[in-house]
């Protein structure tokens, strides 16, 4: 990749951005023209130190998900996005991925409920981003990494989270998790031949995504009920008590 153009091109939109469109306090201070660094750093889940590496072309090799969480940010038009993966040398993920892109809509959403907690998923169950409610009630995610993030990971082999439940509750969820996987990952086609030649999209595709948890679920003795089970993966409003 071009370092200085994906550098530049960062900034460019970095400063472009209104902090009261991302949900930032403006303050009577502010001398920046958009966000600062470390604002950008914080809503995109990395270091401050990293970002500006990448802006000064020192860093010239950021992930897929990188990318993605700097394009989600910034709040990146679709066709920004696509411009944003390519000068990081990567291919937008396509159609047969599992997305991890916020729709403007979903960020509309998000904007509006700011105040009340909120976590959006992908269809693997991998946490995309949580706001600060969330955060305050079910505990911090900015600090999971990986299989962490998945939810049906946390709560079949994982620690779960803070919400309490019956044991019966518990099973009724794990089973309507396991099933709603295996219905996100049967209608899923392989890559294109394209896609499986080139190594920067492998981690970003459905299938190592769902294989990846599968293989976590078979070796682990707690979740072999739910996965046995064949349970509709219906959801339905329900009401938890979360513990600090």
């Amino acid at each position: 990749m071009d370092s200085w153009d994906f550098g530049a091109t960062l900034r460019h939109w970095r400063d472009g951005v209104a902090p009261a469109k991302v949900g930032v306090a403006e303050g009577r201070r502010r001398r920046a023209t958009g966000l600062r660094r470390e604002e950008v750093a914080e809503l995109a889940g990395i270091s401050v130190d990293y970002l500006t590496r990448l802006e000064q072309g020192r860093a010239t090799s950021p992930s897929a998900q990188v990318v993605e969480a700097l394009a989600r940010a910034l709040r990146l038009t679709d066709a920004e996005r696509d411009l944003l993966f390519r000068l990081a040398g990567h291919i937008t993920p396509g159609f047969d991925l599992v997305s991890s892109r916020i729709t403007p809509g979903v960020q509309r959403l998000l904007d509006r409920l700011a105040n009340t907690p909120v976590a959006v998923y992908d269809a693997t169950w991998t946490l995309i981003t949580a706001n600060a409610p969330y955060d305050a009630l079910m505990g911090p995610t900015t600090s999971l990494r990986g299989i962490e993030r998945n939810s049906i990971w946390r709560h079949l082999i994982g620690p779960g989270n803070r919400a309490v439940q019956t044991p019966e509750e518990r099973a009724d969820q794990q089973a309507r998790l396991v099933a709603d996987l295996r219905l996100t990952a049967s209608p899923i086609p392989r890559r294109s031949k394209v896609e499986a030649t080139d190594p920067r999209t492998r981690r970003a595709e459905a299938h190592a995504s769902s294989k990846l948890v599968v293989r976590q679920l078979r070796t682990a003795p707690r979740p072999r009920q739910a996965q046995n089970d064949s349970t509709t993966p219906t959801w339905a409003t329900s009401r938890s008590t979360a513990t600090p």
